[in-house]
């Protein structure tokens, strides 16, 4: 039902991490277990609920707010929180926090540092070099990419015959035993890997994670969204369609109806990956920094248009910011003024009151100048208008100084920005007819 080629859904490790935190607030666990499923299910419900009202609203154009940015800063507080999260198995803590906070967690790590630590449960950790051997392997052959799929399915058996062999189960290493035949962050994942050569409908993804959530929540599943991970494997392996998916699910279905007595140790451990963790976690405050900037300055520019003054330019029919084009002369008794973007409730008060400044202004230099008074407001409203090939309009002048500054002129050339769209269109179709 949606529009993305490569994502796989099922349950993550970051929803589970919130799922898990909000319910333990309500309900405990261990003393009320049926009462603690009915909630994930509720929540479940409800979250395919808000999904839907997104979807039916055809409010996905919201993840056009997402920049790459936002997107690789999500994905680094993703990766710091299970980070977090897997010190817990890492060190062997038997007590460890619910809570997600830096602050809770580094507690229970220290804490639990002088007898909770379990020696043999990070020597068993040394599995992960070989996954980010593996996971090396993968990045620099793109034709090697099974080499990173199959790597954490050969450290989970490699660790559970250690296991057997040494009975490290008994010196204080958790293990699953027994694992229940049943089965059980979608936009952002979709649109980075659609970014690369398609587009992805954010109205159809809502609709199809609402259905997913709405129907699972009746068949004993939790919250379940799109997988960074298996996304990246479908990716690497070169997916066209959705039809992955089914051949995951089967493969699952399959792996925990049969295979599921051989899986005893506990595998978080070996899932940890350090290197995008200190890369991430390194430049999260400038992305934050970055966001939170790009979305002040997006609400700026929204709640406070510009707005200028207009003259004619000599010789010419084309009026143009009098602030950039000093030989642009006033029409007596008309004022020109041009709004450089569309006017909305949240701005139409703004716009109002910078008009009517205007007029104040410019009826006090008339009036100095004794000169006729003015009798007409125009306002042109027209945009800035881009063409194919790079090719600007009448760019004005913070974009013309910005384009100097970053030696962009030099890149598209002075064939690439004209007075006027006619010139433009000219221009261009004299190229279009000479590469025909």
């Amino acid at each position: 039902m949606g529009s993305s080629r490569e994502i796989a859904v099922g349950p993550v490790a970051v929803v589970s991490l919130l799922l898990g935190t909000l319910l333990q607030n309500e309900i405990d666990h261990t003393t009320h277990p049926v009462e603690y499923l009915r909630l994930s299910f509720t929540a479940t419900f409800f979250a395919g609920i808000a999904q839907a009202t997104l979807g039916i609203l055809r409010l996905g154009f919201l993840i056009d707010f997402l920049s790459h940015a936002a997107i690789v800063g999500f994905m680094a507080g993703a990766a710091i929180t299970i980070a977090r999260q897997q010190l817990k198995g890492f060190l062997g803590i038997h007590k460890f926090s619910m809570k997600t906070d830096i602050i809770s967690v580094m507690n229970s790590v220290f804490d639990s540092a002088e007898h909770g630590w379990n020696w043999q449960t990070i020597v068993i950790g040394v599995f992960l070099t070989f996954l980010l051997i593996c996971k090396l392997i993968g990045k620099k052959n793109k034709k090697l990419f099974w080499v990173l799929a199959i790597a954490p399915l050969i450290s989970v058996v490699l660790s559970i015959f250690f296991v057997y062999i040494t009975h490290a189960d008994k010196k204080g290493i958790d293990i699953v035993r027994h694992i229940k035949k049943a089965l059980t962050e979608a936009i952002a994942i979709g649109r980075t890997f659609a970014a690369m050569d398609y587009q992805i409908d954010g109205n159809k993804e809502m609709v199809a994670l609402r259905t997913m959530n709405v129907i699972g929540s009746m068949t004993s599943c939790y919250v379940t969204t799109g997988s960074f991970s298996r996304s990246a494997v479908n990716f690497m392996a070169g997916c066209q369609t959705a039809v992955s998916n089914i051949v995951m699910s089967t493969v699952v279905f399959l792996t925990l109806m049969f295979l599921t007595p051989l899986f005893k140790l506990k595998s978080l451990i070996l899932l940890l990956a350090w290197e995008p963790f200190l890369v991430l976690y390194s430049r999260l405050l400038r992305f934050l920094i970055a966001v939170s900037i790009s979305f002040a300055k997006i609400l700026l520019q929204v709640t406070r248009p510009r707005t200028a003054t207009l003259g004619k330019i000599p010789r010419t029919t084309v009026y143009r910011n009098i602030q950039q084009y000093p030989d642009a002369s006033k029409v007596p008794g008309i004022l020109i003024m041009r709004v450089d973007s569309a006017i909305y409730f949240s701005n139409s008060n703004y716009v109002k009151e910078r008009i009517l400044r205007w007029l104040t202004d410019e009826e006090e230099q008339i009036k100095a100048a004794d000169l006729p008074p003015i009798h007409f407001l125009i306002v042109e409203m027209s945009r800035k208008q881009f063409f194919y090939r790079l090719v600007l309009a009448n760019p004005g002048p913070v974009v013309i100084d910005k384009l100097h500054a970053s030696k962009f002129t030099t890149l598209i050339g002075e064939n690439g920005i004209f007075l006027t769209a006619a010139d433009a269109v000219v221009a261009c179709s004299l190229k279009f007819l000479e590469e025909v």
